[in-house]
């Protein structure tokens, strides 16, 4: 019905209901409820519309939120944009791209450090999903493999507003894992993306206990060693939980 109205309005209730085959008082009702949703805003009818006695019916159109949850094509432009840039910049020009994208993220997170200075891994993650959360990653964190050797938190992101570009692009999710690994000052491992077919982006964060990991943007990355880094390939790597991966 909103794209009805997008495609006819201004346009009265009686004519949406021309036009969808539906009841008058059925239509009414679902424009109403979407009026009171912010989906659809009401005008005062156009002068020539103003004809014979009687109140005029009122007329709808699609409010700026309504069009937001229209088609746009964004994902098309930015998949077209990021093929040109790869075209006569370069694959190296993507990846810029990519983790130049993050720096907003990056940015949100040390504004945040001197909270977080002196937490353990769980609170850094938790604020990291907060912030992913507020950019529309829908993001999560919960605690795995509590007591164990290969104790840490997953954090999960159960919607990429770039998915699309994501799978044609695969340096977005490579460059998202390395800002990770900047902003929270620990190794990460990538268990399972959206952009590869899984339901869920899951990443595992071993823990580090309060104090003993840097702040968030300090820039510790993986190639430092530190008392919780474990080889690859051993016991306690093995035992990473893997909720999430396809199977």
């Amino acid at each position: 019905m909103r794209t009805a109205v997008a495609e006819l309005g201004p346009v009265t209730a009686a004519r949406v209901a021309q036009v969808l085959g539906l009841t008058g008082p059925a239509v009414r009702r679902h424009l109403d409820a979407m009026v009171a949703a912010g989906v659809l805003d009401v005008r005062e009818p156009r002068p020539e519309q103003r004809r014979g006695r009687g109140r005029p019916a009122k007329e709808f159109v699609v409010a700026s939120a309504g069009h937001d949850a229209l088609p746009a094509g964004y994902d098309d432009m930015a998949l077209s944009a990021l093929a040109y840039l790869a075209e006569v910049a370069g694959p190296g020009a993507v990846e810029d791209f990519a983790s130049r994208r993050f720096a907003a993220l990056e940015e949100s997170m040390r504004q945040r450090a001197g909270d977080l200075a002196g937490a353990g891994t769980a609170e850094r993650v938790d604020a990291l999903a907060a912030a992913l959360a507020e950019q529309g990653f829908s993001a999560s964190a919960r605690p795995v493999a509590q007591g164990t050797a290969a104790e840490g938190t997953q954090l999960c992101q159960g919607h990429c507003p770039v998915q699309r570009v994501a799978q044609a692009f695969p340096q977005l999710c490579e460059a998202e894992r390395r800002a990770f690994e900047r902003i929270l000052g620990s190794r990460v491992q990538r268990l399972a993306t959206l952009a590869h077919g899984d339901h869920v982006c899951t990443t595992f964060v071993p823990h580090e206990g309060p104090g003993q990991g840097p702040a968030p943007g300090s820039g510790r990355g993986p190639g430092r060693t530190h008392p919780h880094d474990r080889a690859a390939g051993s016991p306690a790597d093995q035992q990473t939980p893997t909720e999430g991966r396809r199977p």
